[in-house]
């Protein structure tokens, strides 16, 4: 059963243009052609990258976040109570008014300790910027470092300047060393990304995350066994260029120097809308699904490759729209939020805060009402009893 349906699915039909053969990839005269065994070593690579990437953050990124004023963070303790953890954990994390009114009964609290209650149990969740400084330091250091390097594998290869280049040969295009390392290093990183997604910190974009890194290990594969390596080290490039720029926004957002983010943040979009929106779909794309027309057949390998770009279009113009969203709530507000992260668990320390304020101000109220109410009916105390 296995065997069929591994001969079913390594069919040439599928794979290779009408005519080539598996055959005519095989190794000969000093030349080295892809083979799908080679993504194995993807897995333990992403492992490793895991485990580099936890020594990084514990003794290079966070001694940066202290440097540049991030501390760590001492949270309160909240006073256990089971019934109300239970009704957070299997209900829900922000009661109405009618919940909280039921859970004071049952609890013996009032209405207000329940409220503060659920504030601080939120907050106890919420992601420090520590965590999120270290995230974002090892992604930045990450596509900086594999910037260079495609930089330095592709500065000199034919097919960046002259597309048609792509095409030339294909499907019989040797593996060059550069290319394979390129592509194994590419698609380990987001292995571990997918592998750490569970630990890294939850955002409202999870779901677009996940899809985004299941396409790109699907499609860096299929390109692969396919041997489109020339189209896929050109999209890697494009897609890596403008994280770069990302990740530093949001390293110097945790540590609040907000005017060093908004330049790297307009620099970020700039480089964004220009490589995945303008340079990805009008150049890229034609050239992998109107150029190939004029070379080959339509076949199965080449029509799917087409539809997981269009998939990984789709993401750029979601994350496109929430950059746009971004831009507008800087220019009218000067402070570049990102709009991904604005679930609940952001904004526990705004509640904390205004929570305070209502306090202080109920406080105050209270204060002016009493002395208000002492001099108005001051005539109402006898004579020589003022000072009792």
């Amino acid at each position: 059963m296995f065997q069929m349906f591994k001969e079913w699915f390594w069919l040439e039909r599928f794979w290779l243009p009408p005519t080539t053969k598996w055959s005519d990839l095989e190794d000969h005269d000093g030349l080295v052609f892809v083979k799908p065994s080679h993504l194995c070593m993807s897995i333990p690579y992403a492992f490793g990258l895991i485990i580099i990437r936890h020594f990084f953050e514990k003794f290079i990124a966070s001694p940066l976040a202290k440097t540049i004023g991030i501390k760590e963070e001492v949270r309160k303790k909240i006073t256990p109570n089971t019934v109300l953890e239970n009704f957070f954990k299997h209900s829900t994390r922000k009661p109405s008014q009618t919940d909280i009114y039921g859970l004071a009964k049952k609890c013996n609290l009032t209405e207000r300790q329940v409220e503060r209650w659920f504030r601080s149990r939120r907050n106890q969740d919420r992601p420090c910027r520590m965590k999120k400084f270290q995230e974002a330091c090892w992604r930045f250091t990450f596509y900086l470092m594999i910037t260079i390097a495609g930089i330095a594998f592709l500065y000199d290869k034919p097919w960046v300047y002259d597309l048609w280049e792509v095409w030339n040969g294909y499907p019989r295009q040797p593996l060059l060393p550069s290319q394979y390392w390129y592509y194994i290093l590419e698609m380990s990183f987001y292995w571990s990304l997918l592998f750490s997604l569970g630990s890294d910190i939850k955002r409202k974009d999870f779901l677009a995350h996940v899809i985004h890194h299941l396409a790109a290990v699907s499609l860096m594969s299929f390109s692969w066994c396919a041997n489109y390596i020339r189209s896929g080290t050109l999209v890697m490039i494009l897609h890596d260029v403008a994280d770069i720029w990302l990740e530093s926004a949001k390293m110097f957002s945790y540590a609040g120097w907000k005017q060093t983010c908004n330049i790297l943040f307009f620099i970020f979009s700039i480089i964004f809308f220009i490589s995945r929106l303008i340079i990805f779909p009008f150049w890229i794309l034609y050239f992998t699904l109107i150029l190939p027309l004029q070379y080959l057949e339509p076949f199965f390998s080449c029509i799917f490759l087409n539809l997981q770009l269009m998939v990984l279009q789709i993401l750029n113009l979601y994350w496109g729209y929430f950059i746009l969203k971004m831009l507008k709530r800087c220019i009218f507000t000067k402070n570049i939020q990102d709009v991904r992260s604005d679930d609940e668990d952001e904004y526990e320390e705004e509640e904390v805060e205004e929570e305070k304020k209502k306090e202080e101000a109920t406080k105050g109220k209270e204060t002016d009402d009493l002395k208000n109410g002492l001099g108005a009916n001051r005539h109402l105390i006898p004579n020589g009893q003022h000072g009792c």
